[in-house]
């Protein structure tokens, strides 16, 4: 008697990707239509896993070009474009042919995924480092030389020298270690983008904490950018200490005094 298609099912679910093969070869003359269809399906995953291993293999080609360098570590940065919140820059150093699936650019992401490869990350990474200047700090000294600033404590909190960084698109300065900037790095180096997602998420969560805080401007939704809700609440409530004096002037007076954090 054959087994009920249920039973096979059941078999591929609990078996690991390796016995695969072995298990087409023994369902492959069961000319039910349920079983040829469960053996295709699983079939198009391997060959969706096998292009995701080759895409990863093409966003390596740095890493590989600097493989005799024993740390090399990605850069990047999330949030130089907000009315609101810190620019916060990520680095991270990956062990040698690491493999983390789907890691991409950030923006690329859903927060689900992005939350999801964060944990991965700091699991499997030899070194993170985290850096943020403050909204404070970028009208002070401009939101590129503040990115920079974050760029370097990101990479001092790494705790362990780097050889080399790959860069998003920028070269550091004040870092005495050989630097290589990349034009769209984080979706052409793993090492970026774990740095991209890394940044991206430590500023997401801040701004969810802020949201909770001064739940009025919707915080936890736009992140700080200039959505016209983030814009119509910055015209009716005014600034706070968060928003970025230099990036809200062509919307409202920065002379209005800003809302306390508490909402006082």
């Amino acid at each position: 008697m054959s087994e009920k298609i249920s039973d096979i099912k059941l078999v591929f679910e609990q078996a690991k990707m390796d016995e695969y093969p072995e298990l087409y070869k023994k369902y492959e003359s069961d000319s039910r239509a349920g079983v040829k269809n469960l053996i295709r399906k699983y079939q198009k995953q391997e060959e969706k896993l096998e292009q995701e291993r080759q895409r990863l293999e093409q966003m390596r080609e740095y890493e590989h070009c600097y493989a005799a360098c024993k740390w090399i570590c990605g850069i990047d940065e999330a949030g130089r474009g907000p009315l609101a919140g810190p620019v916060v820059a990520g680095a991270v150093i990956l062990p040698e042919d690491c493999e983390i699936l789907y890691l991409n650019d950030s923006k690329k992401l859903s927060a689900k995924k992005r939350e999801e490869l964060y944990d991965e990350i700091m699991e499997k990474a030899i070194a993170t480092g985290i850096g943020m200047a403050s909204p404070a700090r970028i009208d002070e000294i401009n939101i590129l030389q503040a990115t920079y600033e974050a760029m370097r404590e990101a990479i001092h909190n790494l705790g362990i020298m780097p050889e080399i960084l790959l860069n998003d698109a920028v070269t550091i300065p004040d870092i005495a270690i050989a630097q290589v900037p990349i034009i769209k790095g984080d979706a052409k180096s793993v090492s970026i983008a774990a740095a991209s997602i890394l940044a991206k998420v430590t500023r997401d969560r801040l701004m969810v904490q802020y949201d909770e805080i001064m739940p009025e401007y919707g915080f936890a939704k736009h992140k700080g950018y200039g959505s016209q809700e983030h814009i119509a609440a910055l015209k009716e409530y005014g600034p706070t200490p968060i928003h970025r004096k230099t990036f809200i002037k062509n919307f409202i007076s920065v002379e209005k005094t800003p809302t306390s954090l508490g909402g006082e």
